[in-house]
């Protein structure tokens, strides 16, 4: 389905059985004759209450989006960082060890794919990223103490991205604007659905029209609330992993330099 219709076309497609619903309701309140309520103004007042609610929810979400949007990045350059510096010590001391740290860097890159798909849980990942400490550890001697420092500090760093995504990805932007969103939407609609206007083409139009960019709207804050949702299917809005997938191609070209 994504094929055909492009990944931009997918929150639609979620909407058209909400959108069903709405119609097979509107048109059984007309058959029935039991549209009671009349239109008024407060109906416009509170379509603009609830698009000034979702708003300010949008641009909650919106700024932690683009935060996501710089991890991935900011995380594949602190494991090159390290890579670089085994290389560094490789080059200049040749010891086993150098070789051992860079390869590790190259496992490491792996559990973190494997934990953004949800198959290695966070605290495993912590652990893998205080493993760095013992490679660090057996290269000290033939190192200087700024080497180790930078080392520490990108450890540092990786650990702190790591987190980050932990928390933004666990957590939702705030539980209680979304049902307050959510329940002005469905109320909203209801309301629509029982209401009498005429002709009856036009309020089927309108209540169509009002239930999509509202669920659309709704649907949207919820996939944009996670954007590292690589492990679940129907998620469309997800930051991109290409420059950690081109950590990946790199460090497996690199290991040549240990070759020569």
């Amino acid at each position: 389905m994504k094929k055909f219709f492009g990944t931009k076309w997918i929150l639609m497609l979620k909407i058209i059985p909400v959108l069903a619903l709405i119609t097979g309701l509107k048109v059984a309140t007309h058959y029935f004759g039991i549209e009671f309520l009349t239109f008024s103004a407060f109906f416009g007042a509170l379509i603009s209450a609830n698009i000034f609610l979702i708003g300010f929810i949008l641009s909650g979400v919106l700024s932690d989006y683009k935060e996501a949007e710089k991890i991935p990045g900011e995380i594949a350059s602190n494991i090159d960082s390290i890579a670089d510096e085994f290389i560094y010590v490789h080059q200049s001391k040749n010891i086993p060890a150098s070789r051992a740290g860079f390869d590790y860097c190259r496992k490491f890159t792996d559990d973190l794919l494997a934990w953004l798909a949800k198959n290695i849980r966070t605290r495993n990942l912590m652990e893998s990223i205080d493993k760095f400490t013992d490679h660090f550890v057996a290269v000290e001697t033939a190192s200087q103490a700024t080497f180790i420092s930078r080392l520490k500090q990108d450890q540092a760093a990786i650990r702190k991205q790591v987190l980050r995504v932990h928390t933004i990805r666990e957590t939702s932007f705030s539980e209680s604007a979304y049902a307050i969103a959510e329940a002005i939407s469905i109320l909203l609609v209801a309301g629509m659905i029982f209401l009498r206007l005429e002709p009856y083409h036009e309020s089927l139009f309108f209540v169509l029209f009002v239930g999509f960019i509202l669920f659309y709207m709704l649907f949207l804050l919820r996939d944009l609330d996670n954007p590292f949702s690589y492990y679940e299917k129907d998620s469309v809005e997800k930051v991109s992993l290409r420059p950690i997938d081109d950590l990946k191609a790199r460090l497996e070209a690199k290991v040549a330099k240990f070759d020569n």
